[in-house]
């Protein structure tokens, strides 16, 4: 079975849509990265069938950044040991919800409750229509689609060569940034319905390509647009860029860890 390449580096994002944290090492359950996406706001103002408020309403909701309260509990769930080692090995549970409680930090360095009206009402600022934001917390990560988002360091180079603008890795907003050995931009389009296992024990299965949205026109750090990479890819790439996989075997993966193409 060949080794394909290693994770570069690990990513959650622990309320949609917010500013992302990067993770030496990260439990993939079948519901995504463990304090993946746990939080969300939702909008009177927003589709039924998509209701959150996101970067896309509000682009400075990226510069805002979460942090878990308790970092040890949001680390690995609390009772990890115990289910790896009851044979075939089980699910374990998430923390508590005042283990996995959050503040925010805002662009002005404000540091507020995520349940608090202050950072409701920061959120509504300079977005035209005021929304009534509702708070979400669940048990699992509350992705657009698939509970794991994974981009190849050579598709970003690819794209910032393809439209001579710096493009960020961190607009794709990706669980697992991978540098795959064969160099090639879009490479892991290739593993679309394979599995891939990373590190000793984690198990994927490659499901689609990722379609993409204006969030990868935004900087990360600024919140600034620049619509052009949305534009090229759109025209270039069929609108996408990186790949969807769900997870078969859970367990803890690290940056630096090998991938292993199983079939």
């Amino acid at each position: 079975m060949p080794v394909v390449g290693t994770v570069e580096s690990l990513w959650r994002y622990p309320v949609k849509s917010m500013a992302g944290e990067e993770l030496q090492e990260a439990y993939l359950g079948f519901g995504g990265v463990y304090g993946d996406r746990l939080y969300a706001f939702t909008s009177d103002a927003a589709d039924p069938a998509f209701p959150w408020l996101t970067a896309r309403e509000q682009r400075r909701m990226l510069l805002y950044r979460p942090r878990f309260r308790h970092a040890e509990l949001a680390a690995l769930p609390p009772n990890l040991a115990q289910a790896e080692a009851s044979a075939p090995g089980l699910t374990p549970l998430y923390a508590d919800v005042e283990g996995l409680s959050l503040e925010v930090e805002t662009p002005e360095g404000e540091r507020l409750g995520l349940d608090d009206p202050v950072l409701a009402g920061r959120l509504n600022e300079n977005i035209g229509r005021k929304h009534n934001l509702s708070l979400q917390r669940s048990e699992r990560a509350m992705t657009d689609c698939r509970p794991l988002s994974l981009c190849s360091l050579a598709t970003v180079a690819q794209l910032e060569a393809e439209t001579g603008r710096p493009v960020d890795k961190r607009q794709f907003r990706a669980n697992a940034y991978l540098n795959l050995d064969s160099g090639d931009g879009f490479g892991e389009d290739a593993f679309i319905g394979k599995r891939l296992q990373i590190g000793e024990k984690v198990i994927v299965s490659i499901l689609e390509r990722d379609p993409r949205c204006a969030l990868i026109t935004l900087h990360p750090d600024t919140a600034e647009r620049d619509p052009a990479i949305l534009t090229h890819v759109s025209k270039a790439h069929d609108g996408h860029a990186g790949v969807y996989a769900t997870v078969l075997v859970e367990g803890v993966m690290k940056t630096g860890d090998s991938i292993t193409l199983l079939d």
